[in-house]
């Protein structure tokens, strides 16, 4: 497991102890006392305690880094060569189980040989952002923006949220109603 520690401790000897629920982290401080400097919830194993103020010189603390792109065939690099959106997109896609990636690569490249790459990569872009990559998303958006309509806010579907109405309706399903509108109770 991982812990944190606050700067100015990267690569000093530390004593770790549970204290309860915690991880007690002590070291020798600049005055050379036996001091405890930090104080972390216990983690599991492949969850690690890291405090983004722990790493002042990072851009957002200990910032996520992504992975950078290498392409190594012909192909991808065509399609990375599109623009900064396919790069976006290709970053996206797989950790989101797009399928048959391969082919909307090559078919994006094709359509920004028609199109223009400019045109073909703000739509990646925008794809990517929307977590689009079904088979005519790439198409969909760029007729959406050959239409000359405003982009709007990119909202990222999930499960968390319908637009479906709620089942109260359902509830009256098989019950007979009096002339009322009320439910019998026979």
């Amino acid at each position: 497991m991982r812990y944190s520690t606050p700067p100015g401790y990267t690569g000093a000897r530390v004593w770790c102890r549970v204290v309860g629920e915690e991880l007690s982290i002590t070291a020798r401080t600049k005055s050379g006392d036996l001091s405890e400097i930090w104080r972390h919830q216990l983690s599991t194993p492949g969850v690690p305690q890291i405090i983004d103020a722990h790493y002042p010189d990072h851009p957002d603390g200990r910032s996520v880094h992504q992975p950078r792109l290498r392409p190594r065939s012909e192909a991808e690099i065509a399609f990375v060569g599109i623009g900064p959106g396919a790069g976006r997109w290709l970053k996206e896609a797989g950790p989101a189980g797009a399928s048959r990636i391969r082919a909307k690569m090559a078919h994006a490249v094709e359509l920004a040989a028609v199109l223009g790459s400019d045109r073909v990569d703000q739509a990646l872009g925008l794809a990517a952002a929307a977590g689009r990559f079904a088979e005519d998303d790439l198409v969909s958006i760029l007729e959406h923006i050959a239409a000359n309509k405003p982009v709007g806010q990119v909202v990222r579907a999930d499960e968390a949220h319908s637009v479906q109405n709620g089942t109260i309706a359902w509830q009256a399903l098989g019950r007979q109603q009096t002339a009322a509108g009320e439910p019998r109770t026979d």
